[in-house]
């Protein structure tokens, strides 16, 4: 059963047409809509998605579902959500049946995730790329059922828009010099067209940079390439609830009292090697900066990332 995953933005043929024409078996998608940007923006893509929803059923015959993304720049809840969803469609926690309300004859058949990641704000796409290929370490049997893919487009219809407004301000500028046409509106239309073309003759197809939260970037973590083990994912929890540590000897003391056990130099010694091995020499999760003797102990971006996606797996562990 093949599940696609796809974050739509301001395309439709980059969308749909490429598993049209390599005919893939698409069984499920789920379309990702934006809610943030300019009235017109969020619309069109709305309008997008609801021609995509129409035709993937249509079409491939798949079951569709859209759903909405709150903030298309904000990363850690796009990496978190994916995270979930991905796994979901893995490990079969979704209704196996097509649009037309029949089971799907590959309901029991194994999984494949496809996640398009041409499309929609790039927060969003290497979010869930970035997820996907977590998703690859952390599950090493799985990893051929986990795809990403892009699909570049036979043309792009911003220099064809462009050349149509070139030609319009022309006929435009010959009305109104003419004389034979006198009408207010011409003018306006003139003097519109003649500034957009000159915007984008110097800026190309977008203007400016937007602040998102406080800054004007929103980083884009890296993956680790190495799966976390049991102790490992306590400390990265630990770190997680209590947000930083003066010290790793401070982390070690805490974790064993968590787990009810003695604080010894053996014990120190066995967090002091884990957080080593999650640290930035080894699989990026921890962040530490020297203070005297002592080393502040905190989370990495993509150890937070890490924490949040698994989440449920810590009320699991803390309830055993």
């Amino acid at each position: 059963m093949q599940t696609h995953v796809v974050p739509v933005g301001f395309d439709y043929d980059r969308l749909i047409a490429p598993l049209i024409r390599d005919q893939f078996d698409v069984d499920r998608v789920i379309l990702l809509e934006g809610t943030v940007g300019s009235e017109a923006n969020v619309e069109y893509s709305r309008k997008i998605a609801r021609k995509l929803e129409q035709d993937f059923r249509n079409l491939l015959g798949a079951q569709t579902e859209r759903e909405r993304l709150e903030d298309v720049y904000d990363y850690d809840a796009a990496f978190e959500r994916a995270f979930d969803l991905i796994n979901a469609e893995l490990d079969g926690d979704v209704g196996d049946r097509r649009s037309d309300g029949a089971a799907t004859p590959e309901a029991d058949e194994e999984r494949e995730v496809w996640v398009n990641v041409c499309s929609m704000p790039r927060p969003v796409s290497f979010a869930f790329a970035t997820a996907a290929h977590s998703i690859m370490v952390e599950r090493q049997a799985d990893r051929d059922r986990i795809h990403t893919y892009y699909t570049a487009p036979e043309k792009y219809l911003e220099t064809e828009l462009a050349e149509e407004l070139r030609a319009n301000r022309d006929l435009l500028g010959e009305l109104h010099d003419s004389g034979s046409v006198t009408d207010d509106r011409i003018d306006e239309r003139l003097r519109t067209t003649t500034d957009l073309l000159a915007e984008f003759d110097e800026r190309g197809t977008t203007i400016g940079a937007k602040r998102i939260g406080e800054n004007h970037i929103v980083e884009l973590p890296v993956a680790s390439f190495q799966s976390v083990k049991p102790f490992e994912e306590l400390i990265l929890f630990t770190l997680g609830e209590h947000g930083e540590f003066a010290s790793v000897s401070e982390l070690a003391e805490t974790l064993a009292a968590d787990l009810n056990e003695e604080y010894t130099d053996s014990f120190r010694s066995k967090v002091i090697y884990n957080v080593d091995r999650l640290g930035p020499g080894g699989k990026g999760y921890i962040e530490q900066e020297e203070h005297g003797k002592s080393y502040r102990t905190t989370l990495s971006r993509i150890g937070e990332l890490w924490v949040r996606a698994h989440a449920g797996d810590d009320r699991e562990l803390h309830a055993r």
